[in-house]
């Protein structure tokens, strides 16, 4: 918060009395008025949404957008489960959720194509395809993004450590044989984990390649990481959105198969008769049953 706070009380001598209404509502009631609109905010303090807007820039900021980003990426990884149902109240439809926070997701889809570039996804591709082994490392919501990429990858490459544990004991002991040769996945994003800060800083004192999956420059990961991959991420109520992540991955993982074509190829033909034999899944025009 130091930041926000910071141009706040440097401007507040010179805020008109109706601005000052806005900085004492930021500042004691942050956690809602990150994901207000200027429209909302507004209304909140008693203001009109103009006022907002200006508050915005005589305290340093181009517009409101930027002062509302600076608010949620100072907040997200602070906020309780508690503070997060509160929060949702005020920005979900309850009477549509369906559509409310489909919509959402699809923003955030659309904020994380603006914010990537094709230079950084190539290397974090390179770095990957070029590996000796790909370690994986995420924890809470995110290890389901870690367990979607670890199953992928181990197809394609047959060289995955998707390390499974939050205990430090065992974390160091998957990880002590990381070196120059390898690369590391980390994928964080609010609340950060401790664990995953500390899975990134070693592989990157062993000298392995650490690519960041995470949702903002300013996030911890991308102090630590040689490659950083933006994708944004938000709450709903007390669950973490991880659509525009998982897209991410799949980009990612769709890169390297056309890397190495001819590689999965063979794999998945081998597989594929592997599954045929086996009967792993059911063909068309056949029901059938657990007793069968």
């Amino acid at each position: 918060m130091e930041n926000l706070l910071d141009k706040i009380n440097k401007a507040l001598n010179g805020l008109s009395k109706r601005q000052r209404l806005i900085a004492d509502f930021i500042t004691n009631h942050y956690d809602k008025a990150a994901y207000m609109t200027a429209s909302k905010l507004g209304e909140n303090v008693g203001v009109s949404e103009s006022t907002v807007v200006r508050f915005a820039t005589e305290i340093g900021y181009e517009g409101y957008p930027e002062l509302q980003k600076a608010m949620q990426e100072m907040i997200r990884d602070k906020l309780t489960s508690v503070q997060r149902i509160d929060v949702a109240s005020d920005r979900i439809d309850y009477e549509n959720v369906l559509s409310s926070v489909l919509n959402q997701d699809i923003k955030l889809i659309k904020k994380t194509m603006e914010e990537n570039n094709n230079e950084s996804f190539e290397r974090a591709v390179d770095s990957i395809v070029n590996a000796r082994r790909i370690y994986i490392f995420a924890v809470k919501s995110s290890f389901a993004l870690a367990r979607f990429l670890g199953y992928y990858f181990e197809l394609i490459f047959g060289n995955v450590k998707l390390i499974e544990t939050t205990s430090k004991t065992q974390m160091y002991e998957q990880l002590f044989r990381i070196d120059t040769r390898d690369v590391m996945i980390g994928i964080s994003f609010p609340r950060y984990s401790s664990s995953t800060m500390e899975a990134m800083q070693f592989a990157s004192q062993q000298g392995a390649h650490v690519i960041a999956i995470t949702d903002s420059m300013t996030a911890p990961a991308t102090k630590i990481a040689d490659c950083v991959l933006i994708a944004k991420s938000d709450m709903a109520s007390v669950v973490d959105s991880i659509v525009a992540p998982m897209s991410l991955i799949n980009a990612l993982i769709v890169a390297t198969v056309e890397r190495k074509r001819d590689e999965v190829t063979q794999t998945f033909k081998k597989l594929e008769s592997i599954w045929d034999r086996y009967d792993l899944y059911i063909k068309n025009g056949e029901s059938r049953t657990d007793e069968q």
